[in-house]
């Protein structure tokens, strides 16, 4: 086992001369042969070994009974330990994940590298608890042999190997009594399902393994393809590959704020890239909002429809929200832009978003605002942002657009409405 642990070690460069590894140690029998095998192995690597062990306080006075031996074991070998404690609840994820997320938090706050006793058995075990839950290439990958400063030099050596190592070296460990029950889906599996797949093949837990690691490659693969600086257009979207393009969208949904997007939120998003609707959108968890802009997929940040006011007939209206400023006043031609409006208009002059109803006159007829904005390919989330200038008997002009045809001023005197934008 002890090559085994030591090739792994330099296949990944999981430490170098000088670092500052502490081994994982709950007494049991994998962690024990981890830190006998990284004792042994310290003065060729060239590391400085420490232990670290986290008491649960789950099981009572046999929780405290391994800290007791963890801790006789370290003293004996001159091994410096730390050692955290924490009274652990479950959560929504149940009691183990309760466990080990209160592990993890204390070991993170330990300098240098964490070394975990995580076996071929550990691995192929992982990978059949998620395919059982449903999973896709990543699940699949099983259990990282490098995860940030997380180390595991022992993803291909087995439980068997463990075993004959200790026997070998006269180490003694402890027997979790929980690993006995069959309360937990590891546990079923070790107990029940990988006996039955051992029989049909001894070296199972090895071929899931060496599996797994093939599959974290080809996500590896997959992943780096998938990098982009900007979003592709949806046209690229669509002829992407499918695994592709997933991960790309999986990528894009976590740049928008989803910490953990799921295959049904990736279903989402393409939904939106496939949508005949331009300006379809979509709500994510999070509040996050993602809306097609025709070609584009973007995340959408909802303004307030722009609020409506009386707007003067001589006088200037600051819109600073929007980087505007609105100028009227008697006309001194007849100039009709997409920016400046001469008509004669008809009571109370406001300033104001789309309305359900609005329409407006202009080349090739009447139409709605509403279908008018979708010809221009206004996105929908902008436009309720659009100023429309109106009086009571309907709309006289819209900013970038220009004035209701059937509204504007054949003959002076008349009233000019125009858009400038704020330096």
């Amino acid at each position: 086992m002890l090559n085994d642990l030591l090739k792994q070690l330099r296949q990944y460069t999981m430490v170098c001369p000088g670092d500052e590894v502490f081994c994982a140690v709950s007494g049991g029998a994998d962690s024990m042969a981890l830190l006998w095998g990284m004792y042994l192995l310290k003065d060729k690597l060239q590391i400085q070994l420490s232990a670290v062990h986290f008491n649960h306080n789950l099981r009572g006075a046999e929780s405290d009974a391994d800290e007791a031996f963890v801790r006789e074991f370290c003293h004996r070998f001159e091994i410096p330990l730390t050692v955290g404690r924490g009274c652990v609840t479950p959560g929504k994820k149940g009691l183990e994940a309760a466990a080990r997320d209160a592990r993890y938090a204390f070991f993170a706050a330990l300098p240098g590298k964490l070394a975990t006793a995580h076996t071929a058995d550990d691995n192929a075990e992982t990978m059949l608890m998620h395919l059982i839950r449903g999973t896709g290439l990543k699940g699949l990958g099983g259990i990282a042999p490098v995860n940030g400063s997380v180390i595991r030099p022992m993803l291909h050596i087995t439980r068997q190997q463990v075993l004959a190592f200790l026997e070998e070296y006269h180490i003694s460990y402890r027997e979790d009594s929980s690993n006995r029950t069959d309360d937990f889906l590891r546990n079923r599996l070790r107990h029940h399902v990988m006996p039955l797949l051992r029989a049909e093949n001894p070296k199972i837990s090895q071929n899931l393994s060496a599996t797994a690691a093939r599959l974290r490659q080809d996500e590896a693969a997959l992943s780096e393809l998938s990098q982009f600086e900007v979003l592709p257009n949806v046209e690229t979207l669509r002829t992407m590959p499918q695994a592709l393009r997933s991960r790309v969208l999986e990528a894009f949904l976590k740049q928008c704020g989803a910490a953990e997007p799921n295959s049904a939120h990736i279903s989402l998003a393409e939904s939106l890239v496939f949508s005949e609707n331009p300006s379809a959108r979509a709500a994510f968890p999070g509040g996050i909002m993602l809306t097609r802009r025709y070609d584009r997929l973007e995340q959408l940040h909802q303004l307030p429809p722009l609020k409506a006011m009386a707007l003067p007939q001589q006088g200037i209206v600051e819109l600073p929200e929007l980087g505007l400023r609105v100028i009227t006043g008697p006309a001194q031609s007849l100039k009709n832009t997409e920016n400046t409006f001469t008509v004669i208009p008809t009571g109370t002059l406001t300033l104001r978003c789309r309305r359900e109803g609005d329409r407006i006159h202009r080349n090739g007829g009447t139409k709605s605002v509403k279908k008018l904005f979708a010809d221009q390919k206004i996105p929908a989330s902008q436009r309720l942002r659009i100023p429309m200038v109106a009086d009571d008997a309907g709309i006289l002009g819209i900013y970038g657009i220009g004035a209701d045809l059937a509204r504007i001023a054949t003959n002076l005197p008349a009233l000019q409405i125009r858009f400038e934008s704020i330096v």
